[in-house]
């Protein structure tokens, strides 16, 4: 299925929003209101593709491809609800160009054969697993920013005006996270779960690595909780551990989408 135009005006928009929010970044904070006014269209357009799609056929459930697009549509919306409560202008310049990655992987990457294998089980793995994935990403976006500012502020490169125009307090960004990881694990914990059962329904083997690489994540996000819940851990090791996570978590997305064309 060719990209539709909802998906150019959301490809347009995240690459504006992208370079408004450096301009931002630089000093130029009146220009603000329009890079989010960028983010907000990007965002809508790209729900609006994924709808265009969903009536074609092509359900973000359908597979990891369709996915991704999903993913990026979260990635985005999550972005835009913390904007609410801080100016998370460093955030943006992370998520915007991660987010405009991701749907065009989506979009214009080979389709591959449709799985006609793909059961209601698989479906519902699907969407849980990129649900929490997209979480993860929200918590690791906020960890990233977290560890750059951390940096930036021990080489007194930021000072008390910075943090109001481009970030947020570490502890608010140390506390979002955490909270984010809470919520995410659960969800991931479920999708695999199923993913396993669904699995084992096809007669495929367990150790494939991409499914490693899933348990990889879990572990991550169970010891950060249990870690930060026991021993306190915050700051730079809960960001550091919550990364480790997400870039397994990616590599399993990445490896899928990978097998799908190649197959």
């Amino acid at each position: 299925m060719t990209a539709g135009p909802a998906f150019w005006v959301a490809v347009v928009a995240y690459a504006i929003a992208a370079a408004l929010l450096l301009v931002v970044l630089a000093g130029k904070s009146r220009v603000r209101p329009y890079a989010v006014m960028f983010v907000l269209i990007a965002w809508l357009a790209s729900g609006t593709d994924i709808g265009w799609r969903g009536v074609h056929g092509e359900h973000p459930a359908e597979s990891v491809r369709e996915a991704l697009g999903f993913l990026a549509f979260i990635l985005t919306g999550g972005y835009l609800l913390a904007s609410t409560r801080y100016r998370l202008t460093l955030g943006g310049v992370v998520v915007m160009p991660v987010s405009l990655i991701l749907l065009v992987l989506a979009r214009l990457t080979p389709a591959g054969d449709r799985n006609e294998d793909l059961s209601t089980l698989g479906r519902i793995h699907i969407s849980l697993a990129t649900l929490g994935v997209g979480i993860f990403a929200l918590a690791s976006a906020l960890s990233a920013i977290y560890l750059a500012e951390d940096r930036a502020l021990k080489r007194k490169k930021f000072e008390g005006a910075a943090f109001r125009d481009h970030g947020a307090p570490l502890e608010a960004l140390d506390r979002l996270a955490h909270r984010l990881a809470w919520f995410g694990f659960p969800v991931f914990t479920i999708a695999l779960v199923l993913g396993a059962m669904w699995t084992a329904r096809l007669g495929q083997t367990p150790a494939r690595v991409e499914n490693l690489l899933a348990v990889v994540t879990w572990f991550a996000f169970a010891t950060l909780l249990l870690a930060r819940a026991i021993y306190g851990w915050r700051g730079r090791r809960a960001a550091k551990l919550t990364l480790g996570g997400f870039a397994a978590a990616i590599a399993v997305l990445v490896i899928y989408l990978v097998r799908r064309i190649v197959e």
